[in-house]
């Protein structure tokens, strides 16, 4: 990830919990801290995730943020909300593809899907493969996006 330039972070509700021991939480954050300043692709761990506990989790904080006076209900845009999710410096996804044929988000990105393109296939993701990848890149090719428009 060095060689590449990968920055690593991780999503999810009290993430150094989802590590076997302290040593393991550790040596991520070792490994965060040593990538941080990379440029490049972004490797998200979505530990303990849920879409509907990250909206709650990032209200809450807002609501926080109001009860101290830090805030008013009024200052609450699309833009503010987003820097309370788990990972607000990344970028919404483009392309959301789902396995094993599931025609449901099941919780997952549920702020950040609002635009993503869904490409869904009938493969088990243990079985997927490159070749998927491209081809699920390839119908996305061909979609033209509208962003909520008509």
């Amino acid at each position: 990830m060095l060689v590449t330039g990968c920055r690593l972070t991780e999503s999810g509700s009290d993430c150094h919990y989802n590590y076997a021991n302290e040593k393991t939480w550790k040596r991520f954050q070792h490994w965060q801290r040593k990538l941080s300043r990379n440029t490049g692709m972004v490797l998200n761990l979505a530990l303990s995730y849920g879409g509907r506990d990250e909206i709650l989790r990032a209200a809450r904080r807002f609501a926080d943020d109001v009860a101290a006076g830090r805030m008013r209900p009024e200052d609450l845009t699309e833009a503010l909300f987003q820097t309370y999710l788990f990972a607000p410096d990344l970028p919404d996804p483009d392309l959301l593809i789902r396995t094993s044929g599931e025609m449901r988000l099941s919780n997952f990105l549920l702020w950040q899907a609002a635009y993503a393109e869904f490409y869904v296939t009938d493969v088990l993701w243990p079985d997927f493969r490159r070749r998927h990848l491209l081809e699920a890149i390839s119908d996305y090719q061909r979609r033209s996006r509208r962003f909520g428009g008509v």
